[in-house]
């Protein structure tokens, strides 16, 4: 479990006609508190010889102390400054580099740990943008790069004092199309219902993907990252020749899932939310022309959200519990593995 808070009384400052008083509220108890740098911003060239690599990133970390006391009290004594953890990020990039997102906030977190004896929690996230190096002809250029938006690559890592570190990664605002082989049949109806069926329709939405390793061990991180990646890919289009058929949004996410927890078994917990683009078929009577479903208008807002989260009976098990919802833990799976 994570370590008990301090059980200080809280106080709250009130005013007596011209004066201020300190009164105690004695049915309050201190449930979480903590605090960090967020958007620590940076790009880290590494060279060798000629070849340059490039990682541009994204950082917020947040600490736990063994005391409130700064906030209940106003005593900092055990206070890392947000400052100092900007500088800290900044030291082991400069000093580690960046040999991927997750080992980099492994370091990050493992130093918090073993530097600070009154830090108590440690999460980090990182997220990458998506630079890929420029090819000419084929021929993969020494030190130029392109920004590719086809998914944002993302990771967190968390670890409480005498607990396992758990590292989680993930992808976000991933687009994704294919403009038949979809529809949506077969709905419950009521009287509010104007939406008709439809057999064939465009899929497209953005996906968020996020999945946990359990407790960290030695992963080749990058290629578990690009293999979920295809498994995304394939199992939202189908086969290139032919696609394969989806009834639905909730079906889609969930044969992402199902293919990335038979292809991947590094991964113990899986969640996907796909956020729908619809598009209306343009109605061109009136322009003296029939419309096959060519010109098509996207309607942004509102758009429908579907939402699913797996994981492996075993893993839950192991712990000495089932974890239903990942989101009703109030630390995730770092409090629930320190159990």
């Amino acid at each position: 479990m994570l370590p008990a808070l301090c059980t200080a009384v809280p106080q709250v400052t009130e005013c007596t006609g011209t004066l201020w008083v300190q009164k105690e509220i004695k049915d309050v108890e201190v449930l979480n508190c903590e605090y960090g740098k967020n958007t620590i911003k940076f790009l880290r060239l590494h060279r060798e010889g000629k070849k340059h690599f490039v990682k541009e990133v994204e950082v917020c970390t947040h600490l736990r102390l063994t005391s409130p006391q700064e906030y209940l009290e106003g005593n900092n004594s055990l206070v890392i400054p947000t400052d100092t953890i900007k500088n800290i990020v900044l030291v082991l990039a400069k000093k580690n580099g960046i040999p991927s997102l997750e080992q980099f906030a492994i370091d990050i977190c493992n130093h918090f740990m073993t530097t600070f004896c009154q830090v108590v929690y440690v999460k980090t996230y990182v997220q990458e943008v998506p630079w890929q190096r420029l090819h000419e002809n084929g021929v993969p250029h020494i030190h130029s790069f392109i920004c590719v938006p086809d998914g944002i690559r993302f990771c967190e890592a968390e670890q409480c004092r005498n607990g396992p570190l758990v590292v989680f990664a993930g992808i976000k605002d991933l687009k994704l199309m294919k403009t038949t082989q979809s529809g949506f049949e077969g709905f419950y109806k009521n009287e509010h219902t104007t939406l008709p069926e439809r057999h064939d329709r465009i899929l497209c939405g953005e996906l968020f993907c996020k999945w946990s390793y359990g407790e960290c061990k030695d992963f080749d991180f990058d290629c578990i990252w690009n293999k979920i990646r295809e498994c995304i890919l394939e199992a939202f289009s189908g086969p290139p020749d032919c696609g394969e058929y989806s009834p639905s949004y909730q079906k889609t996410v969930n044969s992402i899932q199902m293919l990335v927890l038979s292809k991947v078994s590094q991964v113990q917990v899986i969640e996907v939310v796909l956020n729908n683009t619809f598009y209306n078929v343009l109605d061109m009577k009136n322009l003296g022309l029939n419309n096959d479903k060519e010109v098509l208008i996207p309607v942004e807002a509102p758009y429908g959200s579907c939402a699913c989260t797996l994981g492996r009976k075993k893993f839950f098990e192991a712990q000495g519990h089932v974890l239903k919802d990942e989101r009703k833990c109030q630390f995730g799976l770092a409090a629930a593995q320190g159990n």
